[in-house]
């Protein structure tokens, strides 16, 4: 008997594939070999979950990150991200959709108190819902506070899969610890039926997958390694990032890791 991962038994159909992207680059930089090969056969779509920044004063975190980008202002910032994966994934024939999210960086945990706008401007970490991102956002624990979002975010994932009747729901298996991809994740796993996991790329170029973690789930790995040479190209096409995340110049060409359920599907026999 032949046996097919949920990945190749969809590989023989055409039924549309959802990707979820943390931010506005994450499914081109993990996924990006594998979604422009499917675009040519199926529908797919992106759907990026924080894609928006708040108002100032920002963490310092915040402003590095900027600065990183070399643009000053935050929504000047998010909206170049918004045009070029549009920009990105419409060159892929790839639909995009933005679901607004306020990105870990720029998330305030609450509205300064009255008379407390001086001490806002003096130290903006105190009003926000991860300060630093050494010591909170990389650091895989997600605030309490978040919960509702989440809640949030699996409704919104939940009408996206009714709404594209996608066979296959592509979440990142949060390498990297980024609370943002774990966030993600989360929106994404209420569907097992529909779920793979990806590595998050560059994070795996320093970090491995929760091995543990996938064992008690149940996800083997899955490789993808056509038309990854395309894949540098595309990930250029996001300017305001491409150079901060490699800024030597190189961007590695690596088989992109998935991760399916181990249980298998006999694959149907020919009569």
């Amino acid at each position: 008997m032949v046996h097919q991962s949920r990945i190749d038994r969809s590989l023989a159909g055409n039924a549309p594939w959802l990707f979820l992207s943390p931010h506005l680059d994450d499914a081109v930089l993990s996924c990006g070999a594998l979604i422009e090969a499917q675009a040519q056969g199926r529908e797919v779509i992106v759907a990026t979950l924080f894609t928006e920044a708040s108002d100032g004063p920002h963490t310092r975190a915040a402003r590095s990150f900027m600065s990183q980008c070399a643009v000053k202002d935050a929504g000047e910032l998010f909206d170049a991200r918004k045009a070029e994966d549009k920009a990105v994934l419409e060159d892929m024939g790839v639909q995009s959709i933005h679901l607004g999210a306020v990105d870990a960086l720029f998330r305030q945990r609450r509205a300064p108190k009255l008379g407390s706008e001086a001490w806002n401007r003096l130290l903006p970490e105190m009003t926000h819902r991860y300060p630093t991102y050494r010591f909170d956002i990389a650091m895989g624990r997600i605030a309490r506070g978040d919960r509702s979002l989440i809640g949030q975010l699996r409704n919104d994932v939940a009408a996206l899969l009714a709404l594209t009747g996608a066979e296959l729901l592509f979440c990142p298996v949060g390498v990297g610890k980024h609370v943002d991809h774990l966030i993600t994740l989360e929106a994404g796993l209420g569907h097992p039926d529909h779920v793979v996991l990806y590595s998050d790329f560059p994070y795996n170029l320093d970090h491995e997958p929760d091995a543990s973690r996938l064992a008690r789930w149940g996800y083997v790995p899955w490789t993808w390694d056509h038309g990854l040479i395309a894949k540098p190209p595309r990930i250029r096409q996001y300017t305001t990032q491409a150079d901060a995340l490699f800024p030597s110049g190189h961007i590695p060409v690596t088989a992109e890791t998935y991760f399916v359920p181990a249980d298998q599907y006999p694959a149907a026999r020919s009569s």
